[in-house]
């Protein structure tokens, strides 16, 4: 793997240790802390840099604040048969999203699909983190979450809608799932973020300014609005994702949630819905992993036109970067290593560094 010159590899034990240690001094128990840590590093490790280190400043100002609760009590509300509304307790993401999955899970192996939707949490990083726990049950998994609108129909002068992520994954006898995971957005608020660390530009159909005029700038892209994903196609789909997430868990929707950066004092309202789904109910699991290798196969034997290319299924280059970080550290830039490291020293702790 190549490391650009203004980045540092930081191995990945050491990084997660270090993560979890962090997360402990931040009042958040064992297990919480570990999660969160193990969380924001796979996503790393997948190569999905806009959604892991690089949010854990504004987590920590977050946790400092009591805005997010380090240990909530996440509880059932009420449900029936495969489909419960879980409260989040204004919980980190993280661990509210998790909770909700393991519960999705349980109504799965009960009734061969689960269902769950959770009300009054909070950014919960990568949508894949959770379809993927449903996977290495042995189930398909589905994950989606609200945010506060920032989406702007083109030619639009005001968001309307968020942009509303969804990973849908299916286990595989390939050693990883097949796992989409995108947001309604022609790209995630994230990917700003990363280009604005990096001091690049963005193309034109990623954002505009605050007028709804394309820009690019990320900066003003982040301070304006996001296009959505196929135009009228991503703009359906993230309102049926926040009538799954906010409208039927009675919880925050539309402009009744806020932004962890637009209003970093307020908890964020955000809300969740958990899918599992048995596909042993349809078939033995041999059969079902059969049907899925002779699926695999059939993708990637599609002819490319470019004969050094190859084809690949969503969730490979993922796997493919994880290996390859595994092996080499996880790159960051240098100001959000030293952002990290000034939030470490004022903790009484050790620096991040590019040896364990």
């Amino acid at each position: 793997m190549t490391i650009v010159a203004d980045t540092i590899a930081v191995p990945t034990r050491h990084l997660e240790n270090t993560l979890t240690a962090l997360f402990a001094k931040l009042d958040m128990s064992a297990t919480n802390a570990r999660q969160c840590a193990a969380d924001i590093v796979l996503t790393n490790l997948w190569g999905i840099d806009s959604h892991g280190v690089l949010r854990l400043p504004i987590y920590v100002q977050r946790l400092e604040a009591g805005v997010i609760k380090a240990n909530p009590a996440i509880r059932t509300l009420e449900g029936r048969s495969s489909f419960e509304v879980m409260d989040g307790d204004s919980g980190m993401g993280y661990v509210v999203g998790h909770c909700a999955m393991k519960r999705a899970i349980e109504l799965a192996r009960q009734n061969g699909i689960g269902a769950v939707t959770v009300r009054n949490s909070n950014h919960y990083g990568a949508a894949a983190l959770y379809a993927r726990q449903a996977t290495e049950a042995g189930l398909i998994g589905i994950s989606m979450t609200n945010v506060k609108p920032n989406l702007v129909v083109p030619g639009g002068s005001k968001p309307i809608t968020g942009n509303n992520p969804l990973a849908f994954g299916a286990p595989t006898s390939r050693g990883f799932p097949l796992m989409l995971d995108i947001s309604m957005s022609a790209v995630a608020g994230g990917k700003l973020l990363l280009a604005s660390e990096k001091g690049e530009k963005i193309p034109l159909d990623w954002a505009t300014d605050r007028n709804g005029r394309p820009t690019d700038d990320p900066d003003t892209g982040f301070e304006g609005f996001l296009l959505p994903l196929g135009g009228h196609k991503g703009f359906g789909l993230s309102l049926m994702i926040d009538i799954l997430c906010g409208i039927i868990s009675g919880g925050a929707h539309q402009f009744g949630i806020k932004s962890m950066y637009g209003s970093p004092d307020a908890t964020s309202g955000t809300g969740h819905m958990m899918i599992a789904i048995d596909p042993t109910i349809a078939m033995e699991e041999s059969e079902y992993l059969n049907r899925m290798d002779a699926f695999y196969e059939t993708i990637k034997s599609s002819p490319m036109w470019d004969a050094t290319k190859k084809m690949y299924i969503p969730g490979e280059i993922e796997n493919e970067t994880r290996l390859a970080r595994l092996a080499d550290g996880v790159p960051l830039t240098l100001s959000l290593l030293a952002e990290i490291n000034a939030i470490l020293e004022r903790h009484g702790m050790e620096p991040l560094t590019s040896t364990a």
